[in-house]
């Protein structure tokens, strides 16, 4: 037999039950000036009702009453998200929420540009959160003009200033930076990095390559490039080539994950880690502290997500672009 699923309970349904108009519970529940005349038994009743009923405003219809929006709508990257993104969304969210705004995380379906603008419009968020892999200029401009504020993560400052487009990225560029001039400092200078081949994570790699490629340019050493999938059976595939092409002397595994890997291939290849190849992650999570042999490693520090939440918040009050880069790599070395 099929089970009929309720309907939410409305403002009609309590006003028949408590003998009174829909105007005087609309008066009750949102504690309206116009209702202060309202008999304090009358105010219990449909209060009472209202709980017994599992009555809950619909936040579309409280928007467009108030004129007012306090959903901030965060579309996920179509990865799963690892600690350190999961820690920071749980403390932003906390910020935002004492601001008044609520932050929602928004399934990753793979519309982009003006279609996946359309959609998260019809949500009336104050602002949407999304990577430039989702963002067009025409979905840009669809947002701007509904009165949306608009963060591209990982869009181009410089290219956004301007446009209506507030910018709030992780330089990736730097992060590999870090990286290869730690893996310098340690003397090697034969390096080796591994590039995603998974499409959202492959533009992240590509940046912290670049930061490598430039550690490198400082004192003339080379770097070969691997693309990897996130998987036991590619990072041994990576080795397996190595074993004929001859061992990097240093490796930036792009991240701790994909480095962790590379580590098991290396080590059941025989490979003496670091005696023989040195390795380096990213974002230094506790899996670096479990591996053995611990795993070196950058930490990306985090302003305080307090005054990220007050500047997108400034932006959304204000309608101002806000550019933040609010992350900052700091190498830690574990392997020697």
């Amino acid at each position: 037999m099929t089970s009929i699923r309720p309907r939410p309970a409305t403002i009609t349904d309590i006003a028949r039950q408590a003998g009174v108009s829909t105007a005087t519970v609309s008066y009750v529940l949102n504690d309206a000036p116009a209702g202060a005349r309202i008999p304090e038994e009358t105010r219990a009743r449909v209060r009472a009702i209202a709980d017994e009923l599992g009555y809950v405003p619909h936040a579309n219809a409280r928007s467009l009453r108030t004129g007012s929006r306090d959903l901030v709508l965060y579309v996920h990257f179509d990865v799963v998200h690892g600690p350190l993104a999961t820690g920071f969304l749980y403390e932003f969210t906390r910020a935002l929420r004492d601001l008044g705004y609520t932050l929602m995380q928004y399934g990753a379906e793979r519309h982009r540009g003006v279609k996946a603008a359309r959609s998260w419009a019809a949500l009336r968020p104050a602002a949407v959160i999304a990577g430039d892999d989702r963002l067009t200029p025409a979905g840009v401009a669809l947002l701007l003009k509904a009165g949306i504020r608009v963060f591209g993560m990982g869009s181009d400052p410089a290219a956004a200033k301007g446009t209506g487009l507030s910018t709030l990225v992780m330089d990736h560029r730097a992060i590999g930076l870090a990286a290869g001039r730690d893996l310098l400092e340690r003397g090697y200078r034969d390096l080796a990095v591994v590039v995603p081949v998974d499409p959202p994570l492959r533009v992240m790699g590509e940046g912290r390559l670049e930061g490598v490629r430039e550690a490198a340019a400082e004192v003339g050493a080379s770097v070969r490039v691997h693309e990897m999938a996130y998987s036991p059976g590619s990072a041994a595939g990576i080795v397996a080539a190595w074993g004929e092409e001859g061992l990097p002397e240093g490796v930036f595994g792009y991240d701790d994950e994909f480095a962790g890997l590379l580590l098991g291939a290396l080590l059941d290849a025989g490979v003496d880690v670091p005696g023989r190849v040195g390795l380096m992650g990213a974002d230094d999570v506790m899996l670096c502290r479990m591996l053995r042999p611990t795993l070196s490693s950058v930490r990306v520090e985090s302003e305080s997500p307090e005054e990220i939440a007050r500047r997108v918040v400034e932006s959304i009050t204000e309608g101002t672009e806000v550019h933040l880069s609010p992350w900052s790599p700091v190498p830690v070395r574990r392997q020697t």
